[in-house]
């Protein structure tokens, strides 16, 4: 899952909302809408290739993340024939297959012979499955993206902090294996002077307005043991979202806010996340992966001095991590289907996913993120992998837009704003929760 309503990073260089690979028009062009962002620009380069191969033309509507659910929804839902591709966001697939909004993919799949079991699962299910765990596809995986962290390096390997770690806390001073340990670590540098400077404990996510503090927040509570639902009883939920280890989880994910974050840090999500760990405030970064390119290259911050972890584990051992990215369908509105489907079987070579990849982008095929030779081709590499196996995800029914603004209030305003406690913002959430799906006649 990934941003539909708020970003704004410093990432990127600046993408027109429309962006075109040449400027001679003709009536073969397809045009693939997605956000503006660094992934963006990564894919415009690499589809150069797929236009010298088919010569076919390609036209790219890039919105900004702050608009990019409010645009394309809102095309889609009008039945709107701008894409004729689309880079749609995780939750919105079970709304888009429903609705008729995306050519089912099942029949040129098995013509085409692409099969699912060559990308990674986690996307098959995030990505481009409706319902889920059923063999019903409606996208190719197309960006792998997962919540994870980066970290000072250099400032973890300072001698007289190690020092001083070791005698305070007993363990040596690095990536953290549990949610404890990575607090210890905040607290530790929380209003330390390094190279003359305050520096804080981490940045999280906080951001009330579109997706942020839940993202964050189901981060912490999947290692903890939240389950949206009764594994046996479909949007039973009642035992589950408000379950003593998920009260313990949010408990501990504002404790984390409290203690350990820099100052103006009630509204953070991934733009602000970036500004906060490239300017040299946090000792931590929660972000998707997608970000950890441009940070290693950061002459500030980057190369040597950076470091990436996957995300804890929890109390319990448990280990999970949100899922970020995105699929690509053919929008069913679409009168160029047959050469839009061209561009899915191209997207799907391995030759190409494995040129993405060194691009900027983050292949799923498996025979790119599988071969030996993966985990060393960038300082990142293995910690996507890695974060990848244990990857969840939000709703992605139908009605995600309510499920997303109720746990953000519940979230916001327990972790923030101090509200309550966390079992009442979680009893909340099932209530919330309950009356949505009750209006769908789902409960």
């Amino acid at each position: 899952m990934k941003s539909s309503l708020k970003m704004a990073l410093g990432l990127a260089s600046a993408i027109a909302a429309s962006t075109a690979v040449s400027n001679a028009a003709h009536a073969e062009d397809l045009t693939l809408c997605w956000a503006a962002w660094d992934p963006a620009n990564a894919l415009v380069e690499l589809s150069k290739d797929f236009t010298k191969e088919t010569g076919i033309g390609m036209k790219f509507e890039f919105v900004p993340w702050t608009n990019y659910a409010d645009r394309f929804l809102n095309e889609l839902n009008s039945h709107g024939k701008l894409c004729d591709l689309i880079i749609g966001d995780s939750q919105w697939i079970g709304g888009a297959a429903e609705n008729g909004h995306y050519v089912k993919l099942n029949d040129f799949f098995d013509k085409e012979k692409i099969s699912m079991d060559d990308f990674v699962p986690a996307t098959v299910v995030g990505y481009s499955e409706w319902p889920k765990n059923t063999p019903n596809y409606w996208a190719l995986p197309a960006m792998g993206d997962v919540v994870g962290w980066t970290y000072r390096k250099d400032w973890f390997s300072k001698p007289e902090l190690q020092k001083e770690f070791k005698a305070k806390y007993g363990w040596d001073l690095g990536p953290p294996a549990t949610f404890d340990q990575l607090k210890q670590i905040a607290e530790f540098f929380q209003k330390r002077q390094i190279d003359g400077k305050t520096v804080y404990g981490a940045s999280i996510y906080t951001e009330r307005g579109s997706e942020g503090i839940t993202m964050g927040a189901m981060d912490v509570l999947y290692s903890y043991g939240f389950q949206y639902e009764n594994p046996k009883k479909p949007y039973e939920m009642e035992g589950f979202v408000n379950s003593e280890k998920s009260v313990k989880g949010l408990e501990f994910y504002k404790a984390l806010y409290d203690c350990c974050t820099p100052p103006g840090a009630s509204n953070s999500y991934m733009g602000e996340g970036v500004d906060a760990f490239k300017s040299g405030q946090v000792a931590m970064h929660m972000n998707f992966a997608f970000t950890w390119p441009g940070l290693q290259k950061d002459e500030n911050v980057g190369g040597d001095k950076i470091g990436y972890f996957v995300n804890p584990k929890g109390p319990d051992g448990d280990q999970f991590a949100q899922l970020g990215g995105q699929g690509i369908s053919v929008v069913s509105y679409s009168d160029k289907h047959e050469s839009a489907l061209k561009y899915i079987k191209w997207f799907a070579n391995k030759d190409v996913q494995a040129k993405w990849w060194s691009l900027g982008g983050y292949s799923c095929l498996n025979a790119v993120v599988k071969d030996p030779k993966f985990p060393a081709s960038q300082p990142y590499a293995q910690a996507f992998l890695d974060s990848m196996a244990i990857v969840k995800d939000f709703w992605a029914e139908p009605s995600y837009a309510p499920l997303l603004q109720a746990s953000q209030k519940r979230f916001h305003d327990y972790v923030v704003a101090g509200q309550g406690s966390a079992k009442d913002a979680l009893d909340g959430l099932v209530k919330d929760w309950t009356q949505v799906f009750q209006d769908d006649g789902k409960m």
